[in-house]
Formats: C-alpha cells, sequence, structure tokens
C-alpha cells in the first residue's frame, strides 16, 4: 500500500515557475513507476510526465516537453515536477500517481493516486 501526498501547488503568473512535491508513505516507493497527471475543469485528466522506478527514464506529455521535468529522490520517497515556463493553459489540479512495472501515459495503469494539487497560472 502507497499513500501519495503532493504539495508545491499556488497561484503564479505566466512565465513563472513551480515545482510539485509528491511524498509517498511505504518502504516499496523504489519499486514504483511515478507519474503526473493533471485535470481542468471541463476536461478529461491529462498525462504531464512519468518516471520509471530508478528514475533513469522519464516520458512526457507533448504539451509540456521542455518546459517541466520529472524527477525522483528514492532515498526521500519523493517524486518532483519542476515546471517551467508556465502557461495560463496549464492551469489545472495536478496529481500524481503510482504504478509497479513500466511508467505509463495511461492514467488507468495507474494504482495509487494523491488528492491532488491546485495550480494556477495568470496571464
Amino acid at each position: 500500500q502507497v499513500q501519495l501526498v503532493e504539495s508545491g501547488g499556488g497561484l503564479v503568473q505566466a512565465g513563472g515557475s513551480l515545482r510539485l512535491s509528491c511524498a509517498a508513505s511505504g518502504r516499496t516507493f523504489s519499486s514504483y513507476a511515478m507519474g503526473w497527471f493533471r485535470q481542468a475543469p471541463g476536461k478529461e485528466r491529462e498525462f504531464v510526465a512519468a518516471i520509471s522506478w530508478s528514475g533513469t527514464s522519464t516520458y512526457y506529455g507533448d504539451s509540456v516537453k521542455g518546459r517541466f521535468t520529472i524527477s525522483r529522490d528514492n532515498a526521500k520517497n519523493t517524486v518532483y515536477l519542476q515546471m517551467n515556463s508556465l502557461k495560463p493553459e496549464d492551469t489545472a489540479v495536478y496529481y500524481c500517481a503510482g504504478k509497479l512495472g513500466y511508467y505509463s501515459d495511461y492514467a488507468r495503469g495507474y494504482t495509487y493516486w494523491g488528492q491532488g494539487t491546485q495550480v494556477t497560472v495568470s496571464s
């Protein structure tokens, strides 16, 4: 069992940066691939980024490539999402998620989810 808690969301102006954190409970965190997803009002949940259990492989959604960076620190049971050059269209609730096995951009493939953290980008 893994519990995930996101933090770091907030209000930022367009062009600014935020770093989201996702703290995981449980001793098996390093066994899980982790992903970040987001959901804006009235829209479907969208894949943002994913990272392998070791941290050596990463994968990004097209809308965030070159602007966002996912990373993890298995010693701290934490995964991060560094978001730069933020745009108003990045406004959403951001969720972290975990799954055993290979990372994926498919939300239903993830077993564990955090409660989400709100990111609002003003123009």
